[in-house]
């Protein structure tokens, strides 16, 4: 009787054993990543600096850039914390933080502001009326400060050197605001007036643009 409760207790006690190994295993992070052969690989550990992040078929979309033919390390923090930098014409300081992110090979997209829409759409981002505006992740940062930037690049595991491929094209800079100009229509009226507005306001902001002084968005300063 004593023979059989000892093998009974080490048979449950191997059994437990069983399942907790099972248990990490399961938790265990895979990784699937490219080579430089274009071999694709599924490991448990992380893939060397220069591996590429294999493309996942299906689901919908991330925020941000795209990652298609990043290295690993670069396209997880950019899936992970999408950079988004908004600016406004005549600025120095949105050109300046512009040229770091682009030195240091951060893929971002950039979103302007010029009307009270956009304006509005930044300060909902977590604008307080300084320009540039960076937004990494959840976090932000007005106006340009390399040092914070930096801190906030670096604490989103961003590559502190370049590592974009020499092909890599940035998106074109987007209003902060696209769909004020698609906006309905009040007062009845027509497609061709709605053409119309939407001509005046593209005009109105090609001749701020060219403007030589500094101008900034209503309630925004830099």
């Amino acid at each position: 009787m004593k023979l059989d409760m000892t093998s009974h207790l080490r048979r449950g006690a191997f059994l437990g054993l069983a399942l907790l190994l099972c248990a990490g295993s399961a938790s265990a992070q895979m990784y699937k990543w490219v080579d430089a052969n274009g071999k694709t690989h599924f490991t448990d550990t992380p893939p060397p600096s220069t591996a590429k992040a294999a493309p996942i078929k299906g689901g919908a979309p991330t925020a941000g850039p795209s990652t298609a033919g990043l290295p690993y390390a670069l396209a997880n923090a950019v899936k992970n914390f999408p950079v988004t930098l908004y600016t406004t014409s005549s600025c120095g300081p949105c050109d300046t933080g512009r040229s770091y992110l682009r030195g240091r090979g951060i893929p971002f997209s950039e979103k302007t502001v010029s009307t009270s829409g956009d304006s509005e759409r930044v300060k909902a981002a977590g604008g307080d009326g300084m320009l540039p505006l960076l937004v990494v992740g959840s976090s932000r940062s007005n106006g340009f400060e390399q040092g914070a930037w930096g801190s906030m690049l670096d604490l989103a595991q961003y590559p502190a050197t370049k590592m974009l491929p020499s092909s890599y094209q940035y998106p074109a800079a987007v209003a902060a605001n696209p769909g004020a100009a698609a906006a309905p229509q009040a007062n009845g009226q027509d497609s061709d007036a709605a053409e119309r507005a939407q001509a005046a306001a593209r005009a109105e902001e090609e001749a701020r643009r060219k403007a030589q002084s500094p101008t900034a968005p209503p309630g925004f300063r830099f």
